[in-house]
C-alpha cells in the first residue's frame, strides 16, 4: 500500500528553495520534487562530487531543472557562516528552506569542529546558525521554513545539565535531544516571526521510520555495518509492513513545505499506526515540543553557543 502513496506539489515556478542533506536519501527526493515543480533548488552539500551526481540525477528526471550546489558542512559553524555570506552576496530571496540534513546515533561520542556533541551540533546548532544567517533572505522571500525532526522527539528531553553529553554519553538519547531541541527551535522561529513581523512561517515534519541513508552503515560515525535493527527495518519496509519507504518518507516534509494548507507551527508526519508509515498528515505536537518556555530557552542558548544574536 505504501508504494502508491503520494501528494501533489503545487507549481513552484519563480521560487528559490534551499534543501540541506540533498545529496542522497530523503533530501535528494525532496529536492527532486521541488525542482520538478519549477523551483530553483540550491543544494548545500559537504561532498561536492556526491552532490554533483545527485544534481545530475535531478536534471535527468526533470529536464531543464534549475539546480545548483553550494558547499556546506553543518558540523562547522565557519562553513555555515561562509554559506550564509555566499547566499546573502547573491542577494536572491529564499522562499523555501527545508532543514533536512542530519546524523544519527554514532556509538561513541564524537564532536563537531567547534567542540559540540556531533548530533546536537549538526542536527540542531548547525541548522539554527544556517537559518539565522539566511534570515534576511528568508524575510525577503516571506519564506516557509520546514525543519525535519524525528519520531525520536516524542520522548526524552533536552539534557540541560550536559548539553554536549560529556558524561554518560548515550547515542540514542543524544539523538533524541538533538531533535527535540531542533523542533523547539522551529516552533520558536514561528513565534518570533509572528511577534516581530518577519513574515517567515515555520513548521515541522518527520519521516516516520523507513530504511533511509540516515540508518545505513556509516564508517565515519563508527558504524561499520548495518545493525540488526536496520536490517529489520529494511525487511519490514520491503514488505509494506507498518513502516514507510524512502519514497514515502520524504512526503511529510514536502507537504509541510509546499502545501498551501499546511499550518505554521504544526507537525506533519505519516498517519499510519504509531506514525511510522502511511500517508502524510498533520499530527499533534509531541509532548517534549509543547513548552514555549523550553523553546525560548533553546533559542537563547543556541544564540550563545553559536555566537549569533538574531536581531529583532
Amino acid at each position: 500500500m505504501t508504494r502508491t502513496i503520494d501528494i501533489t506539489v503545487p507549481d513552484l515556478s519563480g521560487k528559490r528553495a534551499v534543501v540541506t542533506g540533498a545529496s542522497d536519501g530523503m533530501g535528494l527526493g525532496i529536492a527532486e520534487r521541488l525542482a520538478a515543480a519549477g523551483a530553483e533548488v540550491v543544494m548545500p552539500v559537504r561532498n561536492l562530487e556526491k552532490g554533483e551526481r545527485a544534481a545530475e540525477r535531478i536534471r535527468r528526471a526533470a529536464p531543464g531543472a534549475a539546480v545548483s550546489l553550494r558547499r556546506l558542512d553543518l558540523s562547522s559553524l565557519e562553513s555555515v557562516a561562509a554559506l550564509g555570506d555566499t547566499l546573502r552576496g547573491e542577494g536572491d530571496p529564499i522562499h523555501l528552506l527545508v532543514n533536512n540534513a542530519g546524523v544519527m546515533t554514532p556509538p561513541d561520542r564524537q564532536t563537531t569542529a567547534d567542540g559540540f556533541e556531533l548530533q546536537f551540533g549538526t542536527n540542531h546548532l548547525g541548522h539554527f546558525a544556517l537559518t539565522a544567517r539566511l534570515l534576511p533572505l528568508l524575510r525577503a522571500g516571506r519564506a516557509r521554513v520546514t525543519s525535519q525532526v524525528s519520531v525520536a522527539a516524542r520522548s526524552g528531553a533536552v539534557n540541560w545539565d550536559d548539553l554536549n553529553w560529556e558524561h554518560g554519553y548515550r547515542g540514542q538519547r543524544a539523538y533524541s535531544q538533538s531533535k527535540i531541541a531542533f523542533g523547539l527551535f522551529g516552533l520558536e522561529l514561528e513565534r518570533r516571526s509572528r511577534a516581530r513581523g518577519w513574515g517567515v512561517t515555520s513548521n515541522l515534519a518527520h519521516p516516520g521510520v523507513a530504511p533511509t541513508s540516515l540508518l545505513a552503515a556509516r564508517p565515519e560515525l563508527g558504524r561499520g555495518r548495518d545493525t540488526p535493527q536496520v536490517r529489520l527495518i529494511r525487511w519490514l519496509s520491503a514488505r509494506g509492513i507498518l513502516l514507510g519507504t524512502v519514497a514515502t518518507a520524504k512526503l511529510p516534509a514536502l507537504m509541510a513545505a509546499t502545501d498551501p494548507a499546511a499550518k505554521p507551527g504544526a507537525l506533519y508526519g505519516p498517519s499510519g499506526p504509531g506514525h511510522l508509515g502511511g500517508p502524510p498528515a498533520e499530527q499533534r505536537l509531541y509532548p517534549p515540543l509543547r513548552s514555549a518556555d523550553e523553546a525560548a530557552r533553546v533559542w537563547e542558548v543556541s544564540e550563545r553557543l553559536t555566537g549569533i544574536e538574531v536581531a529583532a
